[in-house]
């Protein structure tokens, strides 16, 4: 599957680490953030994904750690009419100590799937499935 970008920095193009599917994405300029403050750091890309298909941004799992910031709403979607050339995709970040992110950092993350098929939800009484027990009731380890 070939996928256009268009890139709006000298930042090398995004590609999956050796092994990986996840494909990393760029800051695409240095940004200095204090405790607690939000910003949409820029990546620096434009993407015109295939008729179908959406793209799901989420950070590195270093991020955190090295950056000291988190993506506020866990992830991203980005849908396939999100294609302009000025529809440069963006990271939600959330400061949970003062930092600087350097440009040409990883960041993020992204990978593209299919969108998911139109459902028809339809209201019952019982479901007639038996019960797991609650949220995390497959245990700790």
């Amino acid at each position: 599957m070939k996928i256009r970008i268009k890139n709006h920095t000298d930042n090398p193009l995004p590609q999956a680490m050796p092994g990986g599917d996840w494909i990393d994405l760029y800051c695409a300029e240095t940004v200095e953030m204090g405790v607690g403050e939000y910003q949409l750091l820029s990546l620096g890309i434009s993407v015109e994904l295939p008729e179908g298909y959406e793209a799901i941004v989420a950070p590195r799992s270093s991020t955190p750690a090295r950056f000291g910031i988190i993506c506020p709403n866990s992830f991203g979607v980005i849908d396939n009419k999100y294609c302009g050339d000025g529809d440069v995709w963006k990271f939600p970040a959330l400061a949970f100590r003062d930092t600087v992110i350097r440009k040409g950092d990883r960041i993020a993350q992204f990978r593209i799937q299919r969108n998911q098929p139109k459902a028809e939800l339809v209201e019952v009484e019982i479901l007639g499935n038996p019960d797991r027990g609650g949220l995390g009731s497959t245990g700790r380890r």
